[in-house]
């Protein structure tokens, strides 16, 4: 997905870049929800005032008038915040999925690294082992042991 970004260096690059877009995405976003909530408490607040009962009939076609526009407008804010929260969710599914990749990589290049220490170590080992077993086969066959063990016909 994203192996430019590996380094744990700072600023630049594609890491930074998509950082930037999904903080200003989230500004944007939270700009749509506090927008979509003023205007559901706003045309709520606007329905509870005008919903009085003892007024002359006329101003009551006028005021179920408003109250039916008020309405349609929650119902629009109401809609504009459910397309909100299915954008939230794909965004938090395709990001969940980017970073999962991110994180497997990484993990990837660090059991590499390990794969690469381990190897030296035992390389390392088998040759400290060869050198070794030569210093004790020369002892051995210089050994007063060797020299005196009978030899069998």
């Amino acid at each position: 997905m994203n192996k430019g970004g590996m380094g744990q260096g700072g600023g630049a690059g594609p890491t930074a870049a998509a950082a930037a877009a999904a903080a200003q995405k989230q500004k944007s976003l939270l700009q749509r929800v506090d927008a979509d909530i003023g205007n559901l408490v706003d045309n709520f607040g606007f329905i509870v005032n005008v919903a009085r009962v003892n007024d002359p009939p006329v101003r009551n076609s006028q005021e179920s008038f408003m109250m039916d526009m008020r309405a349609a407008r929650m119902v629009h804010a109401a809609d504009s915040l459910l397309k909100l929260v299915s954008e939230l969710k794909q965004t938090a599914v395709f990001s969940g999925f980017a970073s999962l990749n991110d994180h497997v990589d990484q993990r990837t290049e660090e059991f590499n690294k390990l794969a690469e220490n381990t190897n030296s170590i035992l390389s390392r080992i088998g040759e400290e082992s060869a050198a070794s077993l030569k210093e004790l086969e020369s002892h051995y066959y210089s050994s007063a042991v060797r020299t005196n063990v009978p030899h069998e016909p």
